[in-house]
């Protein structure tokens, strides 16, 4: 071997040893488990900050920060602080009071954090004036929910659907991107009819964002074609918020090997697969949960996939009942369905996860009023959310295989019907 080559092996493997050896322990991990345990990085740490405004209560502003306080876990960070300030609206400019950015800015010193994030999304103004308050980096709820994005994203069509909503968020920001430029001076050789830097970027990126959106029509079209071609099978959506566990229902349900993860956003590309239950055969889609608070450029980027949902014939609405604000949760997906133009389809909805379900049981001599925490299982299954004629309803647990036949034979009937009225001459199948 030349002195050359002895030379670049060497740079190549470093101070390895033989007693650095790869163990039969570590042999044996998944690729998941091999990375968490091959790595030492330190999370970053945050304070995050919100305001309870209008007619929000402490309580809701608090499960709003413990959502985002997930976000940030989930983007690989912690939180160290949570700040709430009650004003009647966001301050324009620096979107929370001046006293608070005094407390603040002592906690940042006193836990050396590395940047802030805020429960809402941040003007340009806001975003500019909170950096130079603060002088770190500051982060709000939709960034973080971009960066979450962009992290999960696999294929190419989500990669594209991140990056168009990544830019759109970005290019009424620009300004807070180029602070070196901001007082450009004359003098010799420095005058001329070129554009400065931000324009130049400003020019990019709305050049790159006609790019994607023409490359999403595309994509779109051809979306549409597969479609048709399942047009003769009758389609069922799973929908839901983040982290309900449809994933993990649609790998039950469908036998499947789609990607689970106790983490918000661990799915974000559509997964369609043919089922058949008895000798009644139909699609199942499972599609990206959603949020409160979701970043609207984010609706417009994954149209093409949330055009599954609004194609759908019937939707699995997949709710977590062991979460404590389930019922708002309900509510933000059926806002988003509205949005989209999904409300009216038939819905099956489930309640997920009654194995993780955990209720506060009243003393005897307790004679304060009764709250949905107090409330049993089987007191919930007698309520409003259960007996809606609207809709079917079902109690499960994906985890424990619960009540999951009985998922079957409701999604048989349900599909069964739609099928006799679509195509009244082909009733071979029962």
């Amino acid at each position: 071997m030349t002195k050359a080559r002895q030379g670049k092996f060497r740079k190549a493997v470093g101070n390895w040893t033989p007693d650095m050896q790869t163990s039969e322990t570590t042999k044996r991990l998944s690729p998941q488990e091999r990375n968490t345990f091959q790595t030492d990085e330190v999370p970053e740490k945050a304070i995050l900050v919100s305001v309870c405004a209008g007619g929000a209560t402490m309580e809701r502003t608090e499960e709003y920060l413990s959502e985002l306080a997930f976000l940030l876990e989930t983007a690989g960070g912690v939180a160290v602080k949570r700040v709430i300030q009650k004003l009647e609206r966001p301050d324009p400019r620096t979107y929370i009071g001046s006293g608070k950015i005094d407390e603040v800015k002592e906690y940042k010193n006193a836990l050396e954090v590395d940047f802030l994030v805020f429960d809402d999304e941040l003007s340009p103004a806001q975003l500019r004036n909170l950096e130079r308050e603060f002088e770190c980096r500051i982060l709000d709820r939709t960034t973080l929910i971009l960066d979450i994005f962009a992290k999960r994203a696999r294929t190419s069509i989500a990669k594209t659907q991140v990056e168009l909503a990544q830019l759109q968020y970005m290019l009424p920001r620009l300004t807070r991107l180029w602070t070196h430029l901001e007082r450009q001076r004359g003098g010799i050789g420095m005058r001329g009819p070129g554009e400065t830097q931000i324009e130049t970027d400003r020019r990019l990126i709305t050049n790159k964002i006609a790019l994607l959106k023409e490359r999403l029509t595309t994509i779109d079209k051809q979306k549409v074609l597969q479609r048709k071609n399942r047009e003769s099978l009758v389609r069922v959506a799973l929908v839901g918020y983040t982290n309900v566990g449809k994933s993990t229902l649609m790998n039950l349900l469908s036998k499947s090997d789609v990607f689970a993860e106790d983490k918000l956003f661990a799915t974000l590309d559509t997964t369609v697969r043919k089922m058949v239950i008895g000798n009644l055969p139909f699609l199942l889609t499972d599609t990206v949960g959603f949020i409160r608070k979701l970043p609207h450029g984010l609706v417009e980027s994954f149209k093409s996939t949330l055009d599954e949902v609004c194609e759908a014939d019937i939707l699995l609405h997949v709710v977590d009942i062991s979460h404590p604000d389930h019922e708002s949760q309900i509510e933000a997906v059926n806002k988003t369905l509205q949005e989209i133009g999904a409300a009216g389809k038939p819905v099956i909805m489930v309640f997920n996860k009654i194995d993780a379900y955990t209720y506060v049981e009243k003393e005897a001599d307790d004679l304060t009023p009764i709250t949905k925490a107090n409330w049993p299982l089987e007191m919930l299954r007698e309520s409003w959310m259960a007996k809606n004629t609207d809709h079917e309803t079902l109690f499960i647990s994906a985890t424990n295989k619960e009540n999951i036949d009985t998922l079957r034979q409701v999604m048989y009937d349900k599909v069964k019907q739609i099928h006799a009225v679509r195509y009244p001459y082909n009733n071979f199948y029962w």
